[in-house]
């Protein structure tokens, strides 16, 4: 039998939107909307891995749980492979989920669809994507490409991840969310490699995992969720969650 817990990382300093886990949406933070979708997704724990007793007191304020976690990590993935040591010493979860605590318009379903991608014993790592429907996210380097094999309508095999224009040619492009599904053993490999040179070119961490031999899946889901960044991508979530 195996058990999921949801962690979703949540930092302060961001540069480009000062203290963003508690930006404002319709009177609740905004952490407390990511913890939310995730507690509907209803795969297993949700919990918090904060950097701020302030994200904290928020959490616990909506009635879930949060972690502090070291203000030293360089990646969510860090920060959640702590959070997880400290909640669960008795390694009771050997699947770990990395929602991203700036996704407050994620469908729980998207939460949902990179999970069931570990019931493959085989897969590694499981993750999402959309096919891009605006011409210039295409060309776009902020909009992360999967490349894959279809193992069927509604899945590929990682082979790579890219900021360029790819496959080439003919066809769907796929956009990259950054949610995962890790086994924890996956997780524990993850974190204890150093950057990969593809990682460092890229500016992508799942390249790091690909460049080690693990197997990452992809579930292909409608809609991408929003990433708020900026005041702008606020004020878009706001809208959209009104």
């Amino acid at each position: 039998m195996t058990s999921a817990i949801i962690l979703i990382p949540a930092r302060m300093a961001s540069t480009r939107l000062p203290g963003k886990p508690l930006a404002d949406i319709h009177g609740a933070p905004m952490i407390v909307h990511v913890w939310r979708r995730a507690k509907e997704a209803d795969v297993g724990t949700v919990l918090v891995a904060a950097d701020d007793p302030r994200i904290v007191e928020a959490i616990t304020s909506a009635g879930g749980h949060a972690v502090m976690t070291g203000d030293h990590h360089q990646s969510g993935s860090d920060r959640i492979f702590e959070a997880l040591g400290r909640f669960d010493p008795d390694r009771r979860h050997d699947i770990v989920v990395n929602v991203q605590g700036d996704l407050p318009t994620v469908e729980p379903e998207t939460i949902r669809a990179a999970t069931r991608l570990l019931d493959d014993p085989a897969v590694h790592i499981g993750t999402v994507a959309a096919e891009i429907r605006r011409a210039g996210e295409r060309t776009d380097p902020n909009v992360v490409k999967v490349v894959g094999s279809a193992i069927d309508a509604q899945r590929l095999r990682a082979l790579y991840f890219t900021r360029a224009t790819a496959p080439h040619g003919e066809g769907p492009l796929f956009h990259h969310i950054g949610l995962y599904a890790y086994r924890r053993t996956a997780l524990e490999r993850f974190v204890a490699l150093p950057p990969s040179p593809l990682e460092q070119r890229e500016k992508l961490e799942q390249l790091r995992a690909l460049e080690d031999g693990m197997r990452i899946d992809v579930a292909i889901v409608a809609a991408t969720p929003l990433g708020v960044d900026t005041p702008h991508d606020l004020e878009r979530a706001r809208e959209l969650l009104a």
